[in-house]
């Protein structure tokens, strides 16, 4: 149903009014189940107000976890790269090989007692995928040949918290944005300026700042969830009053996304790029296939093999999966849109917005399961509605410059750096790139954290993207 002004004060408009009034009282009910659920957001882990971020830092471990919150302090004073071979990383070979022969040694320490309380979970979540990385990444290439085991101490209770929060067993997005901060300021509330990162690899400021332009764009994106909750709960959305609410909160959609876009942008001031592909980037690596070699096998856990172990990835925000079902743009390629997908988009790996989810806690992939099946899509809605045509295009259209902002700057700091070599003091892993160049791994196209062709990926989300856009009046 569309309206215009003739409409307001007509007799028809008094009818229709009444007839949707009449149907809401029969259909309405709270979208995230039936009335007597009462579930809200809050019922997802997602806060009002923080969004994804919990409301307060995560707490450190009790007492009798401090085995792995001290290992991980030390980790961080005294591992380097694996690849690293300059004299200070040389000089801390014999620490690191003694820290991770502690690790080792440690007993398997059961996990049931934070079983009762999430922020416990995610905070050990947290400290042992931190661990694996640290333990994985730091071992020297010679020492490195075949399989590499992750000792029981970490791999056990990694994959049984995992297991309860329904994720992945290894580091993931909100391992290193969302839940890895503190407050600057305890009194002051959570804000991006009154936050700091807290667990780094590389110990630099571009680190740092990488975490932080991430999680930048994660608390811009509190007021999209907002947006998107303030839909869901709309009793008749064919209401006029309803109707003028969703072009509203359309045109606040897109600035919140432009702002998202600037925030990209701003990437390059922040984080150097050689400084980041080639110090930073090596520690999010997540495990390499059978065929590639070197895949981790977690001591004590059978089926190892079928576990996603593909590191962090900015695909792994809830937030661009939830904006992206509220629009409905079409990653999978299952409905019929113009212009028609090119070649290199159906190359592309569809699948992989769906796998990205299997790094979220379970509750997250909930809310957006929930959000897909939403008897009411937005889009359904715009095409029947011709006055919200201008708003919903331009809040997609800002979403598809975002994702062009988005795919060069990925050029620069993972295509471009995959090509370059690692030289200087800021870039001390010269013997990465000289084995890189060995094995020929610089040939093919530069890989996503997750092993996908990056640019190929980055492309048909684009275009995605673009597709999704409807026809003006």
């Amino acid at each position: 149903m569309s309206y215009s002004l003739d409409l307001l004060n007509s007799p028809l408009h008094i009818i229709n009014h009444f007839i949707s009034a009449v149907n809401s009282v029969r259909i309405t009910h709270n979208f995230w189940g039936t009335q007597d659920d009462h579930l809200s957001i809050e019922d997802f882990d997602i806060s009002n107000s923080t969004g994804f971020f919990p409301e307060q830092p995560l707490p450190r471990l009790p007492e009798g976890y401090n085995i792995w919150e001290d290992a991980l302090d030390r980790a961080k004073d005294v591992l380097v790269l694996g690849e690293n071979i300059f004299d200070e990383a040389e000089e801390k070979r014999a620490e690191g090989e003694e820290w991770r022969a502690r690790i080792r040694s440690l007993p398997v320490i059961s996990t049931d007692v934070l079983n009762m309380d999430k922020q416990l979970l995610r905070r050990a979540h947290k400290v042992l995928a931190f661990l694996v990385h640290f333990y994985v990444h730091s071992i020297p290439p010679a020492k490195s040949s075949g399989p590499t085991i992750v000792p029981r101490s970490l791999a056990i209770p990694l994959v049984e918290v995992s297991k309860v929060l329904g994720m992945a067993p290894v580091l993931t997005y909100l391992d290193t944005v969302v839940w890895n901060w503190e407050v600057i300021d305890p009194t002051l509330p959570v804000t991006i300026d009154n936050m700091r990162w807290v667990d780094l690899f590389s110990g630099t400021e571009d680190e740092r700042n990488f975490f932080f332009a991430a999680a930048r764009t994660e608390m811009r994106g509190i007021e999209i969830i907002q947006i998107i909750n303030d839909y869901l709960s709309l009793p008749d959305v064919n209401d006029i009053n309803a109707v003028s609410k969703v072009s509203k909160n359309l045109n606040r959609l897109t600035v919140a996304i432009r702002e998202i876009d600037e925030m990209v942008q701003e990437v390059r001031e922040m984080v150097d790029p050689r400084t980041f592909y080639w110090t930073v980037r090596p520690w999010f690596n997540g495990s390499p296939s059978e065929e590639e070699g070197g895949e981790w096998i977690f001591e004590g856990v059978p089926n190892t093999r079928s576990f996603d172990l593909s590191g962090p990835s900015n695909g792994q925000s809830s937030m661009i999966h939830a904006l992206d079902i509220f629009l409905a743009v079409d990653h999978k390629l299952q409905q019929r849109r113009y212009p028609a997908p090119s070649e290199s988009n159906k190359r592309a790996d569809h699948g992989f917005m769906d796998r990205m989810r299997r790094y979220m806690p379970g509750r997250h992939r909930e809310y957006l399961s929930r959000l897909e099946a939403n008897p009411r899509p937005l889009r359904e809605l715009v095409q029947n509605t011709p006055v919200l045509r201008e708003p919903y295009n331009a809040a997609v259209a800002a979403l598809k410059k975002l994702r062009d902002r988005h795919m060069r700057v990925a050029c620069l700091y993972v295509v471009t750096m995959s090509r370059s070599t690692a030289t200087g003091s800021k870039c001390p892993v010269l013997a990465m790139a000289a084995r890189m160049e060995r094995e020929g791994a610089r040939k093919g196209p530069a890989k996503g954290t997750g092993g996908n062709d990056l640019s190929l990926l980055l492309k048909a989300g684009r275009d995605a993207t673009q597709r999704t856009m409807l026809k003006s009046n």
